[in-house]
């Protein structure tokens, strides 16, 4: 943990930010649930689909806060249409604190933005790594539900945000190369970190009877080669011509069209998230540990 004191020590302090704010204690007794959406292949939807997912848990009541960890090809300003000042790469280099880089997205989604173009980025070194789980730890905004989407592939930077995750959504399409990519992170995932369970969600299914067809082969596939694994069937999104309207609207779906098919499918796999009993902590440095 020495490694991360000396960025911490150029995170600026509280009083330079705001000193006639009181200081608000983090709630260590209510639990942070963290999820990670990842894909393996770029171009499923994966984005997309975190942002609706965060708009439909907040009309559930739940406090989201969205961490976009594609650190190098930032995609949820775009679709939101934001224009944020400052981004995760000004909370890494210590000039702003996390607080004050979190934008407001719709409804009270709290958004931690990355940055594009920006290559360094897209390759943590281990102090930052363990700054983001220091500073997530001390976070003052109260949060119910962490989403962190992803980039795409098998990176260093991409495993450590899923093992940083209690949960962790794969988002796969009915196209082979989605099917392989997917196996291909979850092995990942498995051979070297040694995680085991995860949310499969198939996204641009026509019916229900494709998207189940597509979990059933990635299923066949990993209990073949993969002794242990366990992948849980999260639902489905419908192909819908209103996903690509709203994304050119640069508004998330279930803004501009609350009644699409796709728009009600996120409803319902929100739904069944709080209905669920979060996954407890891990042997390993979690977000929101100490919570």
């Amino acid at each position: 943990m020495d490694q991360a004191l000396g960025l911490r020590k150029k995170t600026p302090s509280r009083d330079l930010w705001d000193n006639d704010r009181p200081l608000k204690t983090p709630r260590a007794d209510t639990l942070v649930r963290t999820l990670s959406v990842s894909s393996g292949k770029g171009g499923v939807g994966k984005s997309n689909v975190v942002v609706n997912l965060a708009v439909a848990l907040d009309r559930l009541g739940r406090r989201v806060m969205i961490l976009d960890a594609d650190l190098g090809l930032a995609n949820v300003d775009v679709l939101l249409g934001l224009t944020p000042t400052y981004n995760i790469s000004h909370v890494l280099d210590g000039s702003r604190r996390f607080e004050d880089v979190l934008v407001p997205g719709p409804g009270n989604i709290r958004i931690m933005p990355a940055t594009s173009g920006v290559q360094k980025l897209t390759q943590l070194t281990q102090e930052q790594k363990i700054l983001l789980v220091d500073l997530l730890d001390d976070l003052e905004t109260d949060v119910d539900v962490l989403l962190i989407d992803t980039g795409a592939g098998i990176s260093d930077t991409v495993l450590y945000f899923n093992v940083a995750a209690q949960e962790k959504i794969v988002v796969v399409t009915p196209e082979p190369t989605s099917l392989t990519d997917a196996y291909a992170f979850i092995k990942v995932m498995f051979t070297r970190h040694g995680e085991r369970s995860f949310r499969i969600l198939t996204n641009g299914a026509t019916d229900e009877k494709e998207a189940r067809a597509v979990f059933a082969k990635l299923s066949r596939v990993a209990d073949h080669f993969l002794d242990g694994i366990s992948l849980d069937y999260l639902g489905w999104i419908p192909r819908d011509p209103s996903v690509p309207e709203a994304v050119r609207r640069q508004k998330a779906l279930l803004e501009v069209f609350p009644g699409a098919p796709a728009s009600r499918a996120f409803m319902d796999i929100a739904r069944r998230l709080t209905r669920e009993s979060p996954a407890m902590p891990k042997g390993t440095i979690q977000f929101f540990w100490k919570r």
